[in-house]
């Protein structure tokens, strides 16, 4: 009798592990809505505005736009859409937009906006698989969509020409997704990466956040739901990680970060930046919170932004002469 109830004991237990990381999958991982991301703290800042990527005017001139939507097929058979800008600009150079966890393209309209009218970048935004208009109802956290993003590279080549330059640049997840395409080879078009409040790995992230919304510790509920995610969506959260990518980073990175972030914690960035082994530069705003680093210091933001960009993809048409800026924050 002991014996079968210890043997009940421990089934019991499993099924109840297997329950929580099947909930916890379902709530991350799944494409469901994200409900416990309304009205989270640690995503709002008194420094901000309400709009915490773009703000209202910014959405509203891209609304005016003359925007294409543009699609491909993924690796493995997903119809991913995006959002497609072109510009006048002789440069023809291009950036590649990554926006958030439960985000869309076109929610980078004030970045959009920054590149298109003040430096004439063409301008893409995709909507990541499980996002948006992005077939798939699996969230990739970065490491499904690193593959996706290389497509897109490939995809800006073949529509604007060989001749173009490209500059990835992502916030929050999307910060973590540049960060592991940039160690996928890609062509040599790709010329810089921009990394806006990116977490080093999903693991980190996820026990960070169960900690935080639940207070539960991550062991057993993270090696479980990982294991989970890998049998359902093919990876792990181990190996989800911008982190190790890095080491196979053959570009130049800005990273940036809001000094006041509760949501991917501020420490994550220094240790991005450490094991980014190229050249690097690294940007703290003080008081922005979690993707608020450009609505709270836009004018900062820009600046480093410019000058980061002069240095590392100079425009060879001449028309950026004498925009370099010297700017204290950045180091």
């Amino acid at each position: 009798m002991i014996w079968y109830g210890l043997a009940a004991l421990i089934i019991a237990i499993a099924l109840l592990l297997w329950a929580g990381g099947l909930y916890f999958f379902k709530t991350a991982i799944r494409r469901t809505p994200k409900t416990f991301m309304v009205d989270n703290p640690n995503l709002k800042t008194e420094e901000a505005d309400d709009e915490l990527i773009s703000s209202a005017a910014d959405l509203q001139w891209l609304g005016v736009q003359d925007c294409k939507n543009v699609t491909i097929q993924s690796h493995d058979g997903l119809k991913l859409s995006g959002t497609w800008l072109a510009s006048s600009h002789k440069s023809a150079r291009t950036v590649i937009l990554a926006h958030g966890y439960s985000g869309k393209g076109r929610e980078m309209a004030g970045f959009a906006r920054f590149y298109a009218e003040t430096l004439g970048y063409h301008v893409l935004m995709p909507d990541d698989r499980g996002h948006g208009q992005s077939e798939g109802e699996i969230i990739g956290f970065g490491w499904l969509d690193r593959k996706d993003y290389v497509q897109w590279v490939n995809w800006v080549l073949e529509y604007v020409g060989q001749n173009t330059e490209i500059v990835l640049h992502g916030i929050s997840m999307g910060g973590a997704t540049v960060l592991m395409t940039g160690g996928e080879e890609l062509p040599a078009q790709v010329r810089a990466i921009v990394s806006d409040c990116a977490y080093t790995s999903v693991e980190e992230e996820l026990t960070f956040q169960l900690k935080q919304l639940y207070k539960l510790p991550a062991f057993p509920f993270i090696p479980v739901t990982s294991w989970i995610t890998k049998w359902k969506a093919g990876y792990s959260f181990k190996e989800a990680s911008a982190l190790k990518q890095l080491a196979r980073v053959k570009l130049p990175v800005l990273f940036i970060h809001g000094e006041a972030d509760t949501f991917v914690p501020t420490e994550m960035v220094y240790r991005l930046y450490e094991a980014c082994t190229m050249e690097k530069e690294l940007l703290i705003i003080p008081g922005a919170g979690h993707g608020t680093a450009f609505q709270v210091d836009r004018k900062g933001y820009e600046a480093v932004l410019k000058a980061f960009l002069q240095k590392h993809v100079p425009d060879l048409s001449g028309s950026d002469e004498g925009y370099r800026v010297q700017v204290s924050s950045s180091i």
